[in-house]
């Protein structure tokens, strides 16, 4: 998925401001952890954050404290990796893809269609939160907690109901997905690479025609109002996490890594939930707002799948491993036939 030109000019304005004042991580004052998401000022997760801040900061007596940076001030997903890399900042709250660029496995809950239900994917990730975690920590990151933007949707300036509709269209391709791109690829789809940041102006400009996204997040980052059609197929489900570094978080004192921990899976798990109501809130507000909700038929969604995991064929290894997808589709199977 360049950026707007006052996306640019905040985003420069508050890296001279970051970069130019001393992280006091492990200072005599307390622990400062900077934190980069493309959350907008004012979203769920935004709130969710500020809570969380101000949870932590009391059960610490203001000993840790979190400074969000929202909205991609701080760049793209990518961009805030290469800034957590370099220790410009300390963590991050991530989709499963930039989060698997920390740890490759958890791409894995990227694959199309894998998941049919919210259940499902609670039963999946209850299972493998403690493989997921080591992965972080073997890696040099701490997970301080799950949460999700939803199941994904295209979303259109025109009509899109098959693969043939697709490859008649400008289709928008989030900037550094191997795994959009190896789908795309096979389906014979040219996308067009932006950040983030840059797709509503693309949209506006007729620049891309088909998006991709879970309904909140059209909402929050404005896609929505020039969106016009919805294509009723859950293509992904798209994971959210946040992940600091595993050295700084070790310098914190063990109660205060226990009070981050607890808060964060708490607020996190109530953030789900409110999630899951606004994607079925979101459908209905772009529907009020003129959107037209396109219906795939069953030939025309099997056509999605079977491209869908002939490039799977063509990636596994390279991202996620045979094996862990092995492990979660038992889980599935497992579950879909009356386990737990």
């Amino acid at each position: 998925m360049g950026r707007g030109f006052a996306i640019k000019i905040l985003g420069i304005s508050l890296g001279v401001f970051l970069f130019s004042t001393q992280s006091v991580v492990g200072a005599e004052k307390g622990s400062l952890i900077k934190l980069g998401t493309l959350a907008p000022e004012g979203s769920s997760w935004m709130k969710t954050f500020n809570s969380i801040n101000t949870e932590v900061m009391k059960k610490t007596g203001n000993a840790v404290q979190f400074r969000i940076y929202p909205g991609g001030v701080l760049g793209d997903e990518m961009d805030m990796l290469r800034k957590l890399k370099i220790g410009q900042i300390q963590g991050v709250a991530l989709t499963s893809g930039g989060l698997s660029t920390l740890f490759k496995e958890i791409d894995v809950l990227q694959v199309p269609f894998l998941f049919q239900t919210y259940e499902e994917v609670d039963t999946v990730l209850n299972k493998m939160d403690s493989f997921f975690r080591k992965g972080f920590e073997d890696n040099g990151y701490v997970l301080l907690g799950w949460s999700e933007a939803g199941f994904v949707y295209l979303m259109s300036t025109v009509p899109v109901a098959s693969v043939a509709d697709l490859k008649k269209a400008k289709v928008w391709i989030w900037e550094d997905s191997p795994m959009s791109k190896a789908i795309f690829d096979e389906a014979g789809v040219k996308a067009i690479p932006l950040t983030v940041p840059d797709v509503l102006v693309g949209l506006q400009t007729g620049l891309v025609e088909v998006i991709y996204a879970p309904p909140t997040g059209a909402i929050s980052l404005q896609w929505f109002t020039k969106v016009k059609y919805v294509t009723d197929v859950p293509l992904i489900y798209l994971a959210g996490g946040v992940a600091v570094k595993k050295d700084i978080f070790k310098q914190i004192p063990q109660a205060s890594q226990n009070f981050i921990l607890e808060s964060f899976g708490q607020q996190l798990d109530r953030l789900k939930i409110i999630t899951r109501n606004e994607n079925r809130d979101a459908i209905k507000v772009m529907v009020k707002n003129g959107a037209k909700i396109i219906t795939s038929s069953k030939d025309q969604i099997d056509e999605y799948k079977r491209l869908s995991n002939k490039a799977m064929g063509h990636i596994r290894g390279q991202t996620f491993s045979q094996k862990v997808l092995d492990d979660i589709t038992f889980l599935l199977e497992n579950y879909r036939r009356g386990g737990k």
